[in-house]
């Protein structure tokens, strides 16, 4: 009996809270792995709306402080707000396009306004709509799940890859032998401190292996510290600092689709974490961490920030570290917010080169992928119907990447879900498994129309080993859990 209470007693690994050093080092990592994907929107919607370098800076400050914000709705949450997961959340890139295209239909001086009113009004719409939004989870069993995060996977890994390439395909440099050295280099010197390390020091290797790249890349000349010497020490976001929020129907619209977006990939991505950290995400968890989405989304023009939505990189960091606190990742949106306010802390994270992290990125954005597929395990791919499901919504999500401008001719509005792989390959395979499995079957049908039963027995057999499909999503080989 006491042996029953003990373990009945014991914190899952989501809610522990580590060691200050541990805590700190493990929620940097996160935010290394993530500050170029938050900074990356508003280096692109900044000049299409006509900022000057300077206000560009600001935008990119703002965003990092609404990042930190909304990841610590995510984390710790109150009410039933937050999934209360290790969940990093920052700006979306699904929201880039249609910011733009806001931004050249306006005129100077109104653009940002214009855009952070549809941002406004599309965060506070979605947070109405979590409830039921979040009422699809069940139309999410393992064949949909793992060809979505598979999906997610493969649809980041071209990031690393530009990233490898040195970030910008105008510069002279793009895709030069030394950019993609270093990020090889990167790459290896990831994998064979992974492999050599132990205990903490292994569940670190990510942030150690960009500390030893960027040190690496400063005899070869591409680690830049010109913007430590321009950042100022303080800065806080001035609310409203580019004019109140002005509300435009047709931009709206975009922003409510763009919405619509980011909530779809949210749910894919606590799906995937649920999995990986052994505390799969039901209806409560996921309307938990839509309405963080979403506030964090209506809370962020306040400080001149953009929609915000799930960051699946760091679901690939939690695999591959295993370090599954949420309290890492709400010192990570700590760490974030403190960057918001301090330039010149943020200009020490920008050191790291993007070849660098392009190297790194190749591992963590892999593991995501590793992570679908130990998913599409359990879905009973024997069976002709789930075979086809994941063939067509793989192919399907795969057309952005593979032909990026496939869809060119179709109208602007469309191609911000068309454009989005994660979105349009989780559409196509909701509705196929709809279509197989849901609709026009008869109870006590054939043998080979039982998929959505053999997805509820993969899910509490998951559900019973939490930490062996946690070791097998990140690679691992042994057969005892590694904690």
């Amino acid at each position: 009996m006491t042996g029953q209470k003990s373990e009945g007693d014991r914190k899952h690994p989501v809610d522990e809270t580590l060691p200050p050093l541990k805590m700190f080092t493990s929620g940097l990592q996160h935010v290394a792995a993530m500050y170029a994907g938050v900074v990356a929107p508003p280096m692109i919607v900044g000049p299409a709306c006509g900022l000057s370098a300077t206000e560009t800076a600001f935008l990119m400050g703002a965003s990092l402080f609404t990042a930190g914000i909304a990841t610590l709705l995510q984390t710790l949450g109150f009410w039933k707000v937050g999934a209360k997961l290790p969940f990093v959340n920052g700006v979306s890139f699904a929201g880039v396009t249609p910011m733009v295209a806001i931004g050249k239909a306006q005129s100077p001086g109104h653009a940002l306004p214009v855009i952070f009113g549809a941002v406004i009004v599309a965060g506070v719409l979605g947070f109405l709509l979590a409830p039921y939004f979040s009422r699809l989870v069940r139309f999410f069993p393992p064949v949909v799940t793992g060809t979505v995060i598979t999906l997610i996977g493969v649809s980041l890994l071209p990031v690393a890859f530009n990233w490898s390439q040195g970030g910008n395909p105008q510069a002279a440099d793009f895709g030069s032998l030394t950019n993609i050295g270093m990020a090889a280099l990167t790459f290896v010197i990831v994998l064979v401190l992974r492999r050599v390390l132990r205990g903490f020091l292994q569940q670190i290797a990510i942030l150690l292996g960009l500390i030893a790249g960027t040190l690496l890349a400063i005899p070869v000349g591409i680690t830049h510290f010109s913007a430590l010497g321009e950042a100022s020490l303080f800065g806080f976001p001035t609310p409203f600092h580019f004019g109140a929020p002005q509300f435009h129907l047709a931009a709206i619209v975009s922003m409510c689709i763009v919405m619509l977006v980011c909530m779809t990939e949210s749910t894919a991505d606590m799906l995937a974490l649920g999995r990986i950290v052994g505390r799969p995400a039901d209806e409560r968890t996921i309307e938990g961490g839509l309405r963080a989405d979403t506030l964090g989304t209506a809370v962020s023009p306040l400080f001149n920030g953009f929609a915000n939505s799930a960051f699946a990189q760091n679901i690939g960091l939690v695999a591959m570290t295993r370090v599954r606190s949420r309290y890492v990742v709400a010192t990570g949106g700590l760490i974030l917010v403190v960057l918001g306010l301090c330039p010149v802390a943020a200009s020490v994270i920008s050191l790291v080169p993007l070849p660098v992290l392009g190297g790194a990125g190749i591992v963590l954005f892999g593991s995501v992928a590793a992570s679908g597929i130990q998913t599409l395990a359990s879905a009973a791919m024997e069976k002709g119907d789930n075979a086809l499901i994941v063939a067509a919504a793989v192919g399907v999500g795969l057309i952005p990447i593979a032909a990026p401008d496939f869809y060119h001719h179709l109208p602007k509005d469309l191609l911000v879900v068309l454009d989005s792989g994660i979105s349009t390959g989780c559409l196509v395979a909701i509705v196929l498994n709809l279509a197989f499995h849901h609709f026009g079957r008869k109870e006590g049908a054939g043998a080979g129309d039982t998929a959505p039963d053999d997805g509820v027995l993969a899910e509490a057999a998951l559900r019973q080993q939490p930490h062996r499909a946690t070791e097998d999503a990140t690679g691992g080989t042994a057969p005892a859990p590694a904690h």
